[in-house]
C-alpha cells in the first residue's frame, strides 16, 4: 500500500457544528434537526433531506449563499477533528504512505482544512475539482493524485454509496469507517461487508493495515468467501 485517501466529513471532521449551525439558521432545536438526519441516514437517504423536510422549498445552495453572506458561514478549527486524526496521518508519513485528503466539500471548507496544516501531501474537496462523489469522475481525479496505482491505493470512508461502493468500482482498496450516522448505522449491511476490504473502528488503525505484512489481506478475504465489488446501492 502506497497511498491512503480520506474522505472528510465523519472521517476526519466531526460534522456536530454543521448541523447545529444549521439547526439554528432554520429557528429549531439541534436534537429535532440531528432526529431528522438519523433518520434520513437510516432510510438510505442524503442527509441533506432533514433540511428539506423542515423546509420543503428549500434551495439548499441558496441557503448556504444566504447564510455566508450573513456572516454565518462555514467555520473549522482544531476541534471540530476527530482525536485520532493528527496522530493516525502523522503515523502513516512516517511511514512513507503518502496520504491525501479528498472528499465532498466547498471551496471553503478545502481552505479551512488547509488552514489546519493537517500531516497530509494534499487536501482537496469537490467543489475545487469541480465533481462530486460518488460521480466515477471523481475517483479518477483521487486516482491522479494518489501517485500510485489503485490496487495500491487504499480510499478510507464511512458513507457506502459515496465512499465504499465507487472507490471499489475505481479499483482502489477500500476501508469502511465506523464513525458518525452512516459509518454506524451502515456498518453490518450485507453490501459493505461484502465489499470492503477493511472495516476499521478507528484512523490509528490504518498505520496496521497499511504495513507489509498486511499486504496480502484482500486475497486472504477471497479465500474466505468475502466477496469485493458487490456494488448495490444503500440508498
Amino acid at each position: 500500500m502506497e497511498t491512503i485517501v480520506l474522505d472528510i466529513g465523519e472521517t476526519l471532521v466531526r460534522d456536530d457544528r454543521h448541523w447545529a449551525s444549521w439547526a439554528d439558521w432554520l429557528g429549531v432545536p439541534p436534537h429535532t434537526l440531528g432526529a431528522l438526519v438519523g433518520a434520513a441516514v437510516a432510510q438510505g437517504r442524503e442527509a441533506t433531506d432533514a433540511l428539506r423536510i423542515l423546509r420543503p422549498d428549500m434551495d439548499v445552495e441558496e441557503a448556504y449563499r444566504a447564510r455566508a453572506a450573513a456572516g454565518r458561514g462555514e467555520h473549522l478549527d482544531e476541534s471540530d477533528l476527530y482525536q485520532d486524526v493528527r496522530p493516525a496521518l502523522a503515523e502513516l508519513r512516517a511511514a512513507g504512505i503518502r496520504v491525501v485528503v479528498a472528499g465532498n466539500g466547498t471551496v471553503r471548507a478545502g481552505e479551512l482544512l488547509r488552514a489546519l496544516d493537517l500531516p497530509a501531501d494534499l487536501v482537496v474537496t469537490s467543489d475545487e475539482w469541480g465533481v462530486r462523489k460518488p460521480d466515477p469522475e471523481f475517483f479518477a481525479r483521487v486516482a491522479e493524485v494518489a501517485g500510485a496505482a489503485p490496487e495500491s491505493t487504499l480510499y478510507v470512508g464511512d458513507h457506502p454509496a459515496d465512499d465504499l461502493f465507487p472507490a471499489a468500482a475505481a479499483g482502489m482498496l477500500t476501508a469502511h469507517l465506523r464513525r458518525g450516522p452512516y459509518g454506524h448505522w451502515w456498518a453490518e449491511h450485507p453490501d459493505v461487508v461484502e465489499t470492503a476490504d477493511f472495516r476499521i473502528d478507528a484512523l490509528t488503525e490504518l498505520a496496521g493495515l497499511a504495513a507489509p505484512a498486511t499486504a496480502t489481506a484482500p486475497a486472504a478475504a477471497e479465500e474466505t468467501g468475502v466477496r469485493r465489488g458487490a456494488l448495490r446501492s444503500v440508498r
